[in-house]
């Protein structure tokens, strides 16, 4: 494994910087292979429940190393990378922490993926973001296009795209692609203060939150208030009040396992009920 990313653990925090600073910590097809690592690490790990993602030196992320897409191969292989980068962001955008890029200098193309894929982002007044890849001859492909205009609309979207300009970190935090612009020098202390207000919450209840949110957005809102209801009961649920009367409180399993109780007196009423062959659907353990 490279030096390319460094990983590090403080408490239920893990911190990732990327470390590519001789060329903008532009990401490599070996960088990004350790991005996913440590993502699907991260997704993994019961004692983790912040991830902070941010760059060495001067610049958070100039996006992927153009010099490599000729090593990409063929446009089947192509679309096969896009379809890796995806699931990179996918994995980042799922976790069931918080997640925060924090952004000093660049953060442009695949950087500002990165940065939409993250549940809050923090930069300094000298953070530039846009998607120039118009200008190469090549379109956005993990994000760029797709999670923008479901956070600043289509019509702003097609403006950032289409001209490829480079604009300032306070027009992030207008458009709500950003949540806060700090002076340079206070992105840390800022990123500290956010982990100090989340580390008193409850965490089943944050992690729920995201949850809903994430996929509410996604659907029509007769099913997002589904999310909500379900969400609502689980809260009930682990904060003590769990037992409704006519469910079977855990029995229904334990009566599965011993094929006696609450089995034994549903089965045999619905194992044949409208079955055409009953003959057919007959099994003595089932």
């Amino acid at each position: 494994m490279s030096n390319d990313l460094i990983i590090e653990q403080s408490g239920d925090a893990m911190l990732l910087t990327l470390n590519r600073p001789q060329r903008r910590n532009a990401l490599s097809m070996s960088l990004s292979a350790e991005l996913v690592g440590a993502f699907e690490k991260a997704r993994d790990a019961t004692d983790i429940n912040y991830l902070i993602i941010k760059g060495a030196g001067e610049h958070f992320c100039a996006g992927d190393d153009i010099t490599e897409m000729p090593k990409w191969g063929n446009a089947n292989d192509v679309m096969r990378r896009v379809r890796y980068y995806q699931h990179m962001a996918n994995t980042l955008e799922e976790l069931d922490k918080i997640t925060i890029a924090a952004v000093d200098g660049m953060a442009v193309g695949g950087g500002l993926e990165i940065t939409m894929a993250c549940d809050f982002v923090i930069a300094t007044e000298r953070a530039l973001w846009g998607m120039p890849e118009v200008d190469v001859g090549i379109t956005p492909g993990w994000g760029g296009t797709t999670r923008m205009a479901r956070l600043i609309g289509r019509r702003m979207t097609k403006e950032i795209n289409l001209i490829g300009a480079l604009h300032g970190a306070r027009r992030a935090v207008d458009l709500t692609l950003w949540n806060r612009v700090v002076p340079i020098g206070a992105l840390d202390a800022e990123v500290n203060h956010l982990l100090e207000v989340f580390r008193v919450k409850n965490h089943q209840a944050v992690r729920q939150l995201k949850f809903i949110i994430n996929r509410g957005v996604e659907c029509d809102l007769y099913t997002a208030q589904g999310f909500e209801a379900l969400s609502g009961a689980l809260s009930g649920a682990v904060n003590g009040a769990w037992q409704v009367p006519d469910a079977d409180q855990g029995s229904g399993v334990v009566d599965f396992a011993s094929k006696k109780g609450k089995w034994d007196q549903r089965r045999p009423l619905a194992r044949n009920f409208w079955v055409d062959c009953p003959s057919m659907q007959t099994h003595p353990r089932e």
